[in-house]
């Protein structure tokens, strides 16, 4: 059955794939680009390159950055956000190759893995949600902004500062309600010690003085840990959140059991348009447009 519902995926798949000589065989048929002018994505990830068409190849990025069991109008934000990036890294360029995306993309038997028998479900929907923005992007004063997203926020998302003015703290309820919102993860002193000095430049830390040694120096608006000393050093709560694991830099550290008991809210970074927030207003009415504007302060619907 797997194996079915693989070939039906990659049937999707394949009419889309071109050689780099822009012709090329198809399932065992010639096909040709129709738009030389269409954007495009070099698929250097094996031993023979091909071209995809970008709105294409967004499906595949899709599957990989929101669940596709959320409302059509989040999934249709969530297309707008993955071709804004495409496009701002692209510049001038129609084309670029996916080594230069840092973006995760499932394909036919992978999404088979993920969805079972729904994968063919699941891919149409986002298959929708791809052709209902086709060429949207977001920009802010003329170029594409970097569209920064996470799964939920700890109830309010961040500020970004002046690299990127379009993201204001706004308070989004909702994210308290996500799945998975609040998790605890317990380290013995010495597990915890031991993980804090992986840190590249980490000072002294001494598990015998723990928790006594943690101090958070400094949070944000949202509560988002920027700042903790441990030791001898502080450290960037980013820092911390990846050494230990965490699914949110937003979190507190107390003793437990004869150890330390880490507490997270929300998942991760925190910046930018919440997908659970954005599924939530879905359900209430909102449309992509809108929930994008919410996210994303001053910025301008435009096609490519």
């Amino acid at each position: 059955m797997r194996k079915l519902l693989a070939a039906v995926l990659l049937a999707f798949l394949f009419p889309y794939v071109v050689t780099l000589a822009w012709t090329g065989t198809v399932e065992g048929r010639e096909k040709r680009i129709e738009s030389l002018n269409s954007r495009k994505i070099l698929l250097d990830r094996g031993d023979t390159p091909a071209y995809m068409d970008m709105e294409q190849y967004l499906i595949g990025v899709l599957a990989r950055q929101i669940p596709a069991e959320y409302e059509e109008e989040a999934l249709k934000a969530q297309a707008i956000i993955a071709r804004t990036y495409i496009v701002g890294l692209m510049g001038e360029d129609t084309e670029i190759a996916e080594s230069a995306l840092d973006l995760d993309y499932l394909e036919g038997n992978e999404l088979v893995e993920l969805w079972g028998d729904h994968a063919a479900e699941n891919y149409k929907k986002l298959e929708q949600a791809v052709n209902a923005t086709a060429g949207q992007i977001m920009e802010w004063e003329g170029k594409p902004i970097s569209p920064l997203f996470h799964r939920a926020s700890a109830g309010k998302t961040r500020a970004g500062g002046e690299g990127y003015p379009y993201l204001e703290a706004l308070d989004v309820p909702e994210d308290l309600e996500a799945d998975h919102f609040l998790q605890a993860v317990a380290f013995s002193k010495e597990e915890f010690a031991e993980k804090i000095r992986e840190i590249p430049g980490a000072g002294e830390v001494s598990a015998e003085t723990l928790p006594g040694d943690i101090q958070v120096l400094k949070t944000d608006g949202a509560g988002y840990v920027e700042e903790i000393q441990i030791g001898t050093k502080s450290y960037r709560g980013e820092e911390v959140q990846y050494t230990l694991g965490l699914a949110s830099p937003c979190f507190s550290v107390e003793e437990y059991d004869g150890g330390l008991r880490v507490v997270t809210k929300g998942i991760g970074h925190g910046y930018g348009l919440s997908q659970y927030g954005a599924h939530r207003k879905a359900q209430e009415g909102w449309t992509a447009e809108e929930i994008l504007t919410y996210f994303y302060k001053n910025i301008e619907m435009i096609s490519v």
